[in-house]
């Protein structure tokens, strides 16, 4: 992922995740380089909550193809998790509802911060075909906002243009 131009990182070096597709979910792999100073909210219940993108979180935005609907999931080191749906851009948003919470667990070694999530796939639409990946990282007060690309102008994760991965085939189980 790269930081927006106009909100550079104090510390962090870089954002990367991986994601892995299988038939019973997804598995997302988010790690921090330079993770010393990152504000990391402390380990709550892992339960549905609004509001996390206001310090440090990691999301995770999809969507067809076709359409203008999309869903966005957001993950705290916390534990804490928040699913949305949208039926426009920004418009039209309420829970997603899931069978069961992602399962979100994060850890630290040296300056690494490592955060992984497994979402069953019952969360996600079976047309998905594309994706968005994005991090909000607060340190020293100030937040930087990481994308896998960014839209002219302020961050703004729900921009189509952030939309730019595009699904494999999932995995055998």
């Amino acid at each position: 992922m790269v930081p927006h131009p106009d909100y550079p990182p104090v510390a962090a070096r870089s954002v990367r995740v991986d994601v892995a597709v299988t038939a019973d979910g997804w598995r997302l792999d988010y790690r921090v380089e330079g993770a010393g100073g990152v504000l990391l909210p402390e380990r709550a219940a892992g339960e549905r909550t609004d509001g996390l993108w206001k310090t440090t979180c990691f999301e995770l935005f999809v969507r067809a193809e076709e359409g203008a609907g999309y869903s966005e999931f957001n993950f705290s080191p916390s534990g804490d998790w928040a699913a949305y749906c949208f039926d426009l851009y920004r418009e039209g948003m309420r829970d997603l509802v899931l069978a069961g919470s992602p399962d979100v667990r994060g850890s630290s070694e040296g300056d690494c911060f490592r955060l992984e999530v497994a979402l069953a796939a019952d969360g996600l639409a079976p047309d998905a075909a594309r994706i968005g990946l994005s991090a909000v990282i607060e340190e020293a007060g100030a937040k930087s906002f990481w994308a896998l690309d960014h839209a002219a102008g302020a961050p703004d994760f729900h921009n189509r243009d952030c939309f730019t991965a595009r699904l494999a085939a999932p995995e055998a189980s």
